[in-house]
């Protein structure tokens, strides 16, 4: 069928009224319409993300009960009486989403664990392990706009899907009618018959447990009287984050009154990105208003975390995904060596687009690095082949340079509570001794060389910005002899299983100068990423050479 052709179909079989209305509202507006229905939104390794609204290329209630379907005829298909944990963020429609989901998955005989209220990604991933689930559904869209909304399935490790499974489950949706083959009950129903459970408090406690034992002061004592200011972005971080930290001796708390609360909005803060400066901006205000020691923030599914330190010279620095994980890898290892609790085979795992010195800090502790795809999945999946091989205390440390980390193995995906404990203990530790998180930084590289790394992200909407993305990345795949006028020493191709690993929609030019560029579509966003990574002797000359290359980078992309 073309577009229009479904479009006509869901102005006929569509009841909802919202829908109805914006179904109505594109009637003149083909282009509306083509973008809305001229594909459906895919089912990847991250579940569903899109725009909300009315279309098969849009979260809504019928995209959503659609791919729960599917769920529930794979996991039904696979498991004797299975059940399946559900957690929703503060977006927009989420709560009406998970309701969806476990209505479908009541409705084909399927037991749910739903939490009662809001709750973090990581407390999901928890869950999923703590009853036995043998799925989980994040109702959340991460970091993305508030006009996004997404649906994250988890597999009973607590791991977001592998590629396989998602495969499986999107030939499921596949064979399915939206209007015809999808089961539903009344939820209500469904509570009262027990069918869906509410979560109970005590799951949630014995989360917040195991983030507090994940400190590694081994009952070393800190001064924990420093200033901090947290921002949840109007999201799921504010009761996890402050009672774990006040619970673990941080008392000194500002909140960020205008992100205090849930919000779908995200009124202060249009893209609740911790990775970008003006999503930091009030919560570096409030600091600046405090004379806080320490601003940290939490984006709405509190799965990543960013910070900004006071600095005597440069006023509050905001530190990148890369640095702060740096920091934290060098504080875990030193901390676990100084108390004896390094474990005989330590492994740190990174993703490939994660800089390359955590490696040599890594190395400087003993500690073996495992490179992974892009994606929290991929960590948790290698943390969940060390527990098949009786290892799982050889996990000391994961993350990727998107503000994402984990240091345990209570969780399988990243985990924006856990990380905000280590940063505050790190800064008090390092305090103690009249030590700043960028003097310490300063110091690793000094041992281990200067690296600066950035992200350069290009956005494209839409069917003519998909097309555009893939064009774009076929022309990538053309290059040979140079990039960026420097000539390149080596090029690995992930799509053909580069470097050991499964094969992804990435490509990287190791380029003569002893630079580093990685290119690849977002897997949540109609985004190219383009990974820039540069070493030097010093500071001054590493940041000069990336400037000169992110130019060159800059001028190759708007000629394509």
């Amino acid at each position: 069928m073309s577009y229009r052709e479904i479009y006509e179909s869901w102005c006929e079989k569509v009841e909802d009224a919202e829908i109805r209305e914006e179904l109505a509202s594109m009637a003149d507006n083909e282009a509306a319409i083509e973008d809305a229905f001229y594909k459906e939104l895919s089912f990847g390794t991250s579940g569903l993300r899109g725009i909300m609204g009315a279309g098969t290329n849009r979260m809504n209630i019928y995209t959503v009960a659609k791919a729960s379907q599917g769920l529930a005829d794979h996991l039904n298909g696979n498991h004797d009486a299975p059940t399946v944990a559900i957690a929703y963020d503060s977006r927009n429609k989420s709560d009406v989403f998970s309701q969806i989901a476990a209505s479908v998955l009541a409705a084909n005989d399927i037991g749910v664990h739903l939490w009662p209220q809001l709750m973090p990604v990581p407390a999901l991933s928890y869950a999923v392990r703590s009853l036995g689930a043998s799925a989980g559904i994040a109702v959340t869209a991460s970091h993305n706009p508030a006009a996004y909304n997404g649906y994250k399935v988890y597999g009973a490790d607590g791991c977001q899907m592998t590629t396989q499974a998602s495969e499986e489950i999107l030939r499921e949706i596949t064979k399915l009618d939206m209007f015809e083959d999808v089961r539903k009950c009344d939820f209500h129903e469904a509570v009262q018959s027990g069918m869906i459970e509410y979560i109970s408090d005590d799951v949630y406690t014995d989360y917040i447990e195991e983030v507090k034992d994940r400190s590694v002061l081994f009952g070393e004592k800190v001064n924990r009287n420093i200033a901090i200011v947290y921002t949840p972005m109007n999201g799921t971080g504010l009761g996890p984050v402050t009672r774990v930290l006040e619970e673990s001796g941080h008392t000194n708390i500002a909140i960020v009154k205008e992100q205090e609360q849930p919000d779908g909005d995200f009124p202060t803060c249009p893209y609740p990105n911790p990775e970008i400066r003006e999503a930091m901006e009030l919560g570096i205000e409030y600091a600046r208003e405090y004379d806080a020691d320490l601003m940290i923030a939490t984006d709405p599914d509190c799965d990543r975390i960013g910070i900004a330190v006071k600095d005597p010279d440069r006023g509050y620095v905001l530190l990148s995904g890369n640095q702060t994980g740096e920091l934290m890898l060098d504080y875990i290892c030193s901390q676990r060596v100084k108390h004896g609790r390094m474990p005989e085979d330590p492994v740190f795992i990174k993703s490939v687009v994660t800089t390359g010195m955590c490696q040599k800090i890594a190395d400087s502790y003993g500690v073996t690095t495992e490179n992974v795809l892009t994606g929290f999945k991929y960590i948790g999946e290698q943390i969940g082949i060390l527990e098949a091989r009786g290892h799982a205390d050889s996990f000391v440390f994961g993350f990727e340079e998107s503000c994402g980390y984990l240091s345990g193995t209570h969780v399988r995906d990243k985990d924006g509570v856990n990380a905000a404990l280590i940063i505050c203990e790190m800064f008090c530790y390092y305090a103690d001794r009249g030590i700043s998180l960028p003097d310490r930084l300063d110091a690793l590289y000094r041992k281990h060389g200067y690296c600066v790394n950035k992200v350069h992200s290009y956005g494209f909407e839409g069917a003519y910005g998909f097309g555009k993305m893939q064009s774009i990345m076929e022309r990538f795949r053309e290059v040979s002899h140079t990039l960026a006028g420097i000539r390149i020493g080596s090029k690995l191709d992930y799509s053909e299983g580069a470097g050991g690993l499964p094969k992804a929609d990435m490509l990287q030019f190791c380029l003569e100068d002893g630079s580093s560029v990685i290119v690849r579509p977002s897997g949540t966003e109609p985004k190219i990423k383009i990974y820039i990574t540069v070493s030097a002797g010093s500071s001054e000359a590493a940041k000069a050479a990336e400037q000169v290359l992110s130019q060159k980078i800059e001028e190759y992309m708007r000629n394509r």
